[in-house]
């Protein structure tokens, strides 16, 4: 019995609790049309509030009216609240340059949770079937796929349920034809087509219609087999999920929105396979993984291997690895360079692209305590470095004096000896006045203007974390 089959699929992977919210992902395809009916059919025995809603993308205005009727009346004559939304998909493409499949993907699966959130549902159904597992996975052996991507679509992840998973479209299709006087739909047509999935534009449309027709002449039960399969690998994956959590969360280093630092060393030994995934997982962290190649992961691996300190590579226009002298560094963030400021007296001024904060203030060689923390506070003698002074970056030709060296050092070569990443240079805060550089602020100060036994005033300088 249909029923039974697919409630061994909700069993299996701990879909349906009782009691649960569902909102359901209604198009009036059949797949849709029909896991709105089978949740209505267990709605009773597991105490289940269900919702629908259907999503407008805007890019077949002629079949939408139909399609809204349909599932209208579906979740009328199943007593199950219904409701409409629309999302801008060109818009959003354009905007980010993606496909028009990827930015329908993403905007549906976004707008899904906000409707999930505002109608307190805990679990989104979604449709998809046993035949999309198997073009999913022929899709990305063409494409070019690591094995995690063989494990197909996850049953289950997050608040997103796949209860026909395992089921196929001929089943799906065959208990809606047989539900159609019950719920007094149309016999000529219990579901509505979509007219895209009908042309063969797109490379998933191209596996469905011509693919698919001839592996099932060579082995009509191709379906059960790709489920098994992902079964088996979706398992394995599993169990090399553990380890590279565990291997992941002792190499990081820091962690912040955009960005994430490896220590690289335990790396350069580590078994390929296990590095293969540590990495992807280290770049899902920043940046969703479908933009990453196995050809960047590898790329990668090289840079780890062979790469030398400072080196980097551009995985795409938002993303790059930086190799540092201990950390490999993955990061979506923009470098923005120190903005210049005038300082014309005493006061507090903000370093916003350093998130800092310096504290400028005047005293008499007496009051000032020389300082424990040379790299956080610098003594200047006041009397040298005359207002009004300047804070800013780097320019190209900058020189310095570093207190203690004895002679002159281009800025350049101190932040190499430094060990400054090269991505974090122009974020390195300057205070200087006209002619030269007073402080490598956090670093080291101008040898010239310490404070020597002639000093009479001091200017100090404190700087601390912008909260």
């Amino acid at each position: 019995m249909f029923i039974n089959r697919v409630l061994e699929t909700v069993n299996k992977f701990s879909m349906i609790n009782t009691g649960d919210s569902i909102l359901i992902a209604l198009s009036g395809g059949a797949d849709s049309s029909a896991i709105t009916v089978f949740l209505a059919e267990i709605r009773q025995q597991y105490s289940l509030n269900l919702h629908a809603v259907y999503i407008n993308h805007q890019l077949r205005p002629k079949e939408i009216d139909e399609e809204i009727s349909h599932s209208k009346r579906l979740c009328e004559s199943l007593d199950i609240n219904f409701t409409e939304g629309t999302i801008d998909v060109k818009g959003y493409c354009k905007k980010h340059n993606i496909s028009l499949q990827e930015g329908a993907r993403q905007l549906r699966y976004e707008y899904l949770n906000t409707k999930s959130e505002e109608l307190t549902c805990g679990k989104i159904a979604i449709a998809h079937n046993a035949d999309d597992q198997a073009e999913t996975v022929l899709m990305r052996l063409i494409r070019g796929t690591g094995v995690s991507g063989l494990a197909g679509i996850p049953p289950k992840r997050g608040k997103i349920i796949r209860p026909f998973i395992e089921t196929s479209r001929v089943e799906i299709e065959d208990y809606l034809i047989s539900k159609v006087e019950s719920l007094n739909l149309d016999k000529n047509k219990p579901f509505i087509m979509d007219s895209s999935n009908l042309k063969d534009d797109y490379l998933r449309n191209k596996i469905r219609l011509q693919l698919m027709t001839e592996i099932k002449k060579i082995n009509k039960d191709f379906i059960n087999i790709i489920k098994r399969t992902t079964d088996i690998i979706r398992d394995e994956e599993r169990y090399f999920d553990i380890l590279v959590t565990k291997s992941l969360m002792k190499m990081i280093s820091r962690k912040g929105e955009g960005y994430i630092e490896l220590f690289w060393q335990p790396m350069e030994s580590m078994d390929r396979a296990i590095l293969r995934r540590l990495i992807r997982r280290a770049v899902d962290e920043v940046k969703d993984l479908k933009s990453i190649s196995f050809i960047n992961i590898e790329d990668i691996i090289d840079l780890i291997k062979k790469g030398k300190s400072g080196a980097r590579i551009y995985i795409n226009k938002d993303m790059r690895v930086i190799k540092g002298y201990s950390t490999l560094k993955i990061t979506t963030l923009k470098t923005v360079g120190i903005e210049q400021q005038t300082i014309s007296s005493e006061g507090q001024f903000v370093i916003r692209e350093a998130s800092l904060v310096m504290d400028i203030s005047l005293c008499s060689k007496d009051d000032c305590n020389f300082i424990e923390e040379p790299r956080q506070v610098v003594l200047i003698d006041a009397d040298k470095a005359k207002f009004p002074l300047v804070i800013r970056a780097r320019k190209a030709g900058d020189y310095f004096y570093p207190l203690g060296f004895g002679k002159r050092k281009k800025i350049q070569d101190f932040f190499v000896d430094e060990k400054i990443p090269r991505d974090e240079r122009d974020v390195v805060p300057l205070l200087a006045n006209e002619k030269d550089i007073i402080w490598i602020v956090g670093y080291r100060l101008d040898d010239r203007y310490k404070v020597d036994k002639d000093t009479k005033r001091v200017l100090k300088c404190l700087i601390r974390p912008l909260k």
